[in-house]
């Protein structure tokens, strides 16, 4: 496929799938971020997209989110194409980053009420922000100010307010990174959760540990999808006997 070709067609979306990815390209000048990538990500799924800094990762999920238009290939993300329907993509996810924009001068119930009248949710508001405080356990701090949580909870807060309009799909953007590891259980505790009640979670983290809680993941490395699979068929893969952090160190190596 070359950089010049129209954006592939995906007709619909299938059945128990919740993300297609068809030839997806990415060009920046001469540069190639991202450069054929094909998969699927199940409903229900909690998928990783995994690589070293400059594997393409970071420009794969904002095409996803509709942030960025491909080059050529496309994606359909909650039924919406993401090189024709960015702004529908947009308002069919949810999105949490590390530097999530919680204002810590507001208290819990101020951050999550601001963001639902973002979301437009006007007579829904109320019953979806008790959902978040309770689903996030965080009922008993309503009144405290943003500013004033931990680390895990202000992580909680924010995957919150992401999930306030009830996504179907939602990214998290190394979602746990410098929280503690009690905190990181909990998260992950939620995250499974939300998955089983019919959420699709699309993750990246430098976690290898968390990798592993992955139902399947992809590795990216120089814009190319190197591995795709269970965890298990990953590191299968690679050669046996190679944990996924082998297997990072050795991207990283490459790569550098």
């Amino acid at each position: 496929m070359n950089a010049t070709d129209p954006p592939a067609a995906l007709a619909s979306p299938r059945a128990g799938v919740a993300v297609q990815v068809l030839g997806l390209v990415k060009h920046f000048g001469a540069v190639k971020a991202v450069d054929g990538v094909t998969f699927d990500i199940g409903t229900r799924e909690i998928f990783g997209i995994l690589g070293p800094n400059g594997s393409g990762k970071t420009t794969t999920i904002r095409m996803l989110c509709g942030l960025l238009k491909p080059t050529a290939g496309t994606a359909l993300v909650a039924g919406a194409d993401v090189a024709t329907q960015p702004e529908r993509v947009k308002n069919g996810i949810g999105y949490m980053s590390q530097a999530f924009g919680l204002y810590g001068d507001l208290t819990v119930e101020e951050n999550l009420r601001f963001y639902g009248g973002v979301y437009g949710l006007e007579a829904a508001l109320a019953g979806r922000i008790a959902w978040a405080k309770q689903r996030m356990l965080l009922a008993e701090f309503g009144a405290r100010l943003a500013a004033k949580l931990s680390g895990g909870q202000r992580q909680r807060l924010a995957l919150g307010c992401a999930l306030l309009h009830q996504p179907p799909v939602l990214f998290l953007d190394e979602p746990t990174a410098g929280v503690d590891p009690a905190a990181r259980r909990l998260f992950w505790q939620i995250i499974r959760g939300l998955s089983a009640d019919g959420t699709t979670i699309i993750v990246t983290t430098h976690y290898m540990d968390e990798a592993e809680r992955f139902d399947r993941l992809a590795f990216l490395s120089r814009g190319h999808l190197t591995a795709f699979g269970t965890p298990t068929e990953v590191k299968r893969t690679f050669g046996e006997g190679m944990s996924l952090e082998d297997i990072f160190v050795k991207l990283q190596e490459s790569e550098a």
